[in-house]
């Protein structure tokens, strides 16, 4: 094991020990997730790590305490954000990867819904908040971007790509990343039936859950 490798195992983790490219988030959760996997923090596989993107069909979503943000509240209007959940089994406490928070890092999942999402806040139904929860070992096979979202009409950059050639999934495919943050109202489910959490771990595309479900439902998976 080496010394960074040694250094993730801290209880007060560094987040720059993992790559982070501001305005990139799907590709640092991907490798947050890889970097987690081979540091032994996380399962070698990733079976007990979930990618969640969060965004609505406004693509307008406040979260609270953000790096990016100017304000003292570190609330920004994302149109979309990525984080990486760890379920812990046994009545751990699930952990929130979130590179772009203030927050500590990780975060307890109940304190980052309370202080990032902070679901008692009243908003405008076009700012709610919805969730595509999907399991990581899938996520790691199938995601891919060529970041064709970042370049405005005439192919300019409107953020600095990473440095590292862009992710390509397993079976080829060299640009997905709209399947996964495209998050409408209409694909949100209303409840939680029993079935869910094997469309969790079956479903490429994981399933779309709404904020007052998102506790929840990290409670039910086994």
């Amino acid at each position: 094991m080496t010394t960074s490798e040694l250094q993730l195992q801290l209880n007060n983790l560094d987040a720059s020990l993992f790559n982070h490219t501001p305005f990139y988030c799907e590709e640092n959760v991907y490798f947050l997730c890889k970097k987690l996997c081979s540091s032994q923090i996380a399962d070698a596989q990733g079976s007990d790590l979930f990618v969640v993107f969060i965004s609505n069909d406004n693509k307008q979503i406040p979260l609270w305490h953000q790096k990016a943000s100017h304000r003292a509240d570190g609330v920004i209007l994302w149109d979309y954000h990525v984080i990486c959940v760890q379920r812990k089994k046994d009545g751990g406490t699930h952990l929130v990867w979130d590179l772009d928070s203030s927050l500590p890092f990780p975060c307890p999942l109940a304190t980052y819904v309370s202080e990032t999402i902070r679901p008692s806040f009243q908003l405008f139904s076009e700012f709610q908040r919805f969730f595509r929860v999907v399991y990581a070992p899938l996520f790691l096979r199938h995601f891919a971007s060529d970041r064709r979202h970042m370049k405005d009409s005439e192919g300019n950059w409107t953020a600095q790509p990473p440095p590292y050639e862009p992710i390509v999934a397993e079976d080829g495919s060299v640009h997905n990343l709209n399947e996964y943050m495209e998050i409408r109202a209409a694909d949100v489910l209303t409840d939680l039936p029993p079935e869910l959490t094997s469309a969790v771990f079956g479903q490429k595309h994981g399933v779309v859950i709404g904020e007052a479900h998102l506790e929840e439902l990290f409670s039910q998976i086994p």
